[in-house]
Formats: structure tokens, sequence, C-alpha cells
């Protein structure tokens, strides 16, 4: 009884709990609907952070929902070579602009929501919202460290949603952690591969072209 009892008042986040988990699946599988799952998971967040006081955590999720249709957009796109966008590498000069970028929105949002709202968790908070634009922006182009940000940034928020008993959320926090190693795992491997794929490719295309001439 307990338990039905506090999944009817919770029914919410259990469902955006779910989602996400199927959105990250389909992450760590280059799926294009991961952009589809990620935005109706946002929705649903919007609400359970701003019952929570998680004001920057319900702004990321708006922002989520404009990156989940720009990423829709960039995936299906599709790379030079080929039709599927290939995974990346930010490179050190990428990645200094990425961690300063995480820097500066830390600090501007942690001083926001330290003197501009209730927040009681402003200093965490802030760095996980700002670094969830950050990682969310290299998913969007298919960047392969941004699974490394979100092992950070996982980490911090699976502590902070303990603290607010966001135990589903928590629960999730913790299967995302897990799952962004993973993610970085098989990302990395598809990133080896790249040369070949790309050699197949090439060498595919013409001999579709060969194949129209003659």
């Amino acid at each position: 009884m307990m338990m039905l009892e506090w999944l009817s008042k919770n029914w919410v986040e259990v469902t955006a709990a779910i989602l996400g988990v199927i959105y990250l699946v389909l992450s760590i599988k280059q799926n294009i609907w991961l952009w589809f799952f990620g935005l109706l998971t946002s929705v649903l967040y919007i609400y359970v952070f701003l019952t929570s006081k998680f004001y920057a955590d319900m702004s990321l999720q708006v922002y989520y929902v404009v990156i989940s249709i720009y990423g829709w957009m960039h995936w299906q796109k599709g790379g030079k070579v080929t039709k599927e966008l290939p995974v990346s590498s930010s490179g050190k000069m990428l990645m200094s602009w990425l961690l300063g970028s995480w820097i500066i929105l830390w600090i501007g949002m942690s001083a926001f929501l330290m003197y501009q709202t209730d927040s009681d968790v402003p200093i965490g908070d802030g760095f996980t919202t700002a670094g969830s634009i950050v990682a969310t922006w290299m998913l969007a182009r298919k960047i392969k460290e941004h699974w490394i940000f979100w092992v950070i940034i996982d980490l911090v928020s699976l502590i902070l949603y303990i603290e607010k008993s966001l135990f589903a959320t928590s629960g999730l926090f913790l299967i995302y952690t897990t799952m962004a190693i993973v993610g970085y795992i098989e990302w990395q491997r598809d990133y080896k591969k790249r040369p070949v794929k790309q050699i197949l490719r090439r060498f595919k295309l013409q001999r579709q072209h060969l194949h129209h001439e003659s």
C-alpha cells in the first residue's frame, strides 16, 4: 500500500525517470530517436523540478526541449561522407573552450540562484546545470567526450537528489552514471572504427556511381 501511495503521488517523476533511461540507452546506441524521448523527459521534469525548487534544473529542461529539436535536425543532416553523423573528438582547443564555458556558466548561475531565488543548493544546482548545457550541446554535435562530462554531472546530481528525497530520480542518476561510462566506451570504440567506415562508404559510393554510368 505504501508503495502504491508513493507511486500515485510521484507518477510524473517515475514516468520521467523511465523515459530518461530509454533516452540514455538510445544515446549509447546513437539512435536518433533519443531526441524524441529526451524531449518528453524534459517536459515532465519541468514540473518535477519546479515543485522541488530546483529552478536552474527546471530552466535546463526548457533548454533540453530546444536542443532536442536542434539535435534531431543535426543528426538527421548526417556527415560529409556518410548519411549518419559520425562520432568526433573535441580536441584540446575546443575542450578548453568547453571547460571555460562550464566554469563561466557555473559562476553566473550559482550567483543568480544564491541571490535571486530561494534555492538551498545554489552551488550544486548551478554546477550541474552549467555542465549539462555544455554536455548536451556536445551530444548534439556527437562529440564523444560528452560522456566524461556526464559522469561528473550525474554523480553530483545523484548526491543532490538524495538530499531532496527524489529517490526515483536518484535511482535514475545512479543508472545514468554507470551507463555514461558504458556510453564512452562504446563511442570510443566506434570513433576508432571511423576511418574504416569512411573508406567503405566512399568505396560504396564509387561503385554506385560507376554502375549508373554503365
